[in-house]
């Protein structure tokens, strides 16, 4: 059993759809994470799920890894191939086969992304609503459980993936869950998928949840004198019960960084970046009863009401990461995220602040207020190693202070390679579970070995 055979083996099925040429290689050998790239031996780009199983039976009689790539922006290391092996894309599995207009659902394949899946939707009234920033592809998004900015009111891909079409370690096509809002019957394999990164299996198919366009958006920007007023506003507002479609913290670095980047000129104080969905009565209401709630924290608020002013906050928002990088120009990001208890999550953010004070690097911060998530891009030199140490330090700091406040170590991000060696502090036994559960559905470790879990514990 040998790679080389299963390349082979490949090639003669898939023609000039296996390439062993360079550049592909190095376009498919790293990810957006800090992690350090890893050449897959070939690539293939499969057309269906039968194609897909096939070119698993061919890989698993040879002993070849396989690591599922939809577009390559996971943060963790996700699509790096790092055993080699066969880098599995499925880009040309990319068109949206239903829209169920009547029953608020969409059948796609694995490469369809999320802004192409909202293209074919105009007209409908309906839309996909979970945003993460890049523009990923929804298998790539259901294996990492992305969220984003809209998850306080639409939920995670968890939520949001009715259904999968899955292939097995041995070629298997299974279908979990139905089209049906909600079941009683069996293990919830759905949700054992969705978030296991491509561990288990690949997504050849999913059906999504939709949702009707609202009446009225209007937006909102807030600026505070400090992090906690922020986020005492946040957790005021979610017990109030308005339901706010996105609360976005940009602290004052990430706006000084959006101001330059964007040509804004906000505050450079943390800030809040509010959006309302509804009736025109209830967005305005919604609006007038946060601003109240923020004026009562200490803070500037202005109404965004206009769709170019809307879509200009939130171009804002998506391109925080590069505006982070532009105040360091040349720069790398490490990027990482952690999650807590929204009770927690002005404290965790004030000891990472006293962290970054104590720092010669400089670390924009963002986050999903709503959901007690936030995020950190830790510039630094890409060729210095004290840098990266430094990097890593605070990183190491981040997770074991979202631990220890009850959270977790990744709240959106996902494990990968990077987030794996905190599995066993976060899960404790149940990482011998999840261990099981990979052993029992890939005993040869077939699909994206030595990511999430050592299935060998």
């Amino acid at each position: 059993m040998t790679i080389e055979t299963a390349v082979a083996a490949l090639g003669r099925m898939l023609g000039d759809r296996l390439s062993e040429a360079p550049a592909v290689r190095d376009q498919h050998a790293r990810d957006e994470a800090h992690i350090a790239p890893c050449r897959p031996r070939a690539v293939a780009f499969p057309e269906s799920a039968e194609e897909v199983a096939e070119i698993v039976r061919v890989c698993a009689a040879e002993g070849c890894p396989i690591t599922p790539w939809g577009v390559g922006t996971s943060l963790e290391g996700q699509a790096i191939p790092d055993h080699g092996g066969l880098s599995l894309d499925m880009g040309r599995m990319n068109r949206v086969l239903a829209i169920n207009v009547d029953d608020l659902d969409a059948v796609v394949q694995p490469g369809v992304t999320r802004t192409a899946l909202n293209a074919e939707l105009k007209g409908t009234g309906l839309f996909f609503p979970v945003d993460p920033g890049a523009d990923a592809t929804l298998g790539g998004m259901a294996a990492t459980r992305a969220s984003g900015t809209n998850a306080v009111r639409y939920g995670t891909m968890r939520e949001n993936v009715l259904a999968l079409q899955v292939v097995l370690a041995d070629g298997r096509i299974i279908r979990t869950g139905s089209r049906a809002r909600k079941s009683a019957a069996g293990y919830d394999l759905t949700r054992l998928f969705v978030g296991s990164e491509g561990t288990l299996g690949v997504v050849t198919e999913l059906t999504v949840r939709l949702y009707g366009q609202p009446e009225a958006v209007s937006a909102a920007v807030a600026s505070f004198p400090d992090i906690a007023s922020a986020v005492r506003t946040v957790i005021t507002t979610i017990q109030m019960g308005v339901p706010v479609a996105r609360i976005e913290l940009l602290d004052e670095v990430q706006i000084r960084a959006v101001n330059a980047y964007s040509n804004l000129a906000m505050a450079e104080t943390p800030t809040l970046f509010l959006e309302f969905h509804g009736t025109e009565a209830g967005v305005a209401e919604q609006a007038e009863r946060v601003g109240e709630i923020a004026a009562e924290f200490g803070a500037g608020f202005e109404w965004a009401t206009k769709p170019e002013d809307r879509s200009r906050l939130w171009a804002a928002r998506h391109s925080a990461y590069w505006a982070g990088r532009a105040l360091r120009p040349g720069s790398a990001g490490w990027v990482t995220d952690a999650c807590v208890p929204i009770s927690r999550l002005a404290d965790c953010i004030a000891e990472t602040k006293a962290d970054l004070a104590e720092s010669p690097l400089l670390a924009p911060l963002v986050g999903h207020a709503g959901d007690g998530n936030f995020h950190l891009a830790i510039l630094l030199d890409p060729e210095s190693e004290t840098e990266r140490a430094e990097a890593a330090r605070l990183s190491h700091r981040i997770a074991e202070r979202a631990l220890r406040m009850g959270g977790t170590v990744t709240g959106e991000h996902g494990v990968g390679l990077g987030k794996k060696p905190y599995m066993a502090a976060e899960h404790g036994e149940a990482l011998g579970v999840m261990a099981a559960i990979k052993r029992a559905l890939d005993p040869d470790g077939l699909f994206n070995p030595g990511k999430m879990i050592d299935a060998n514990r």
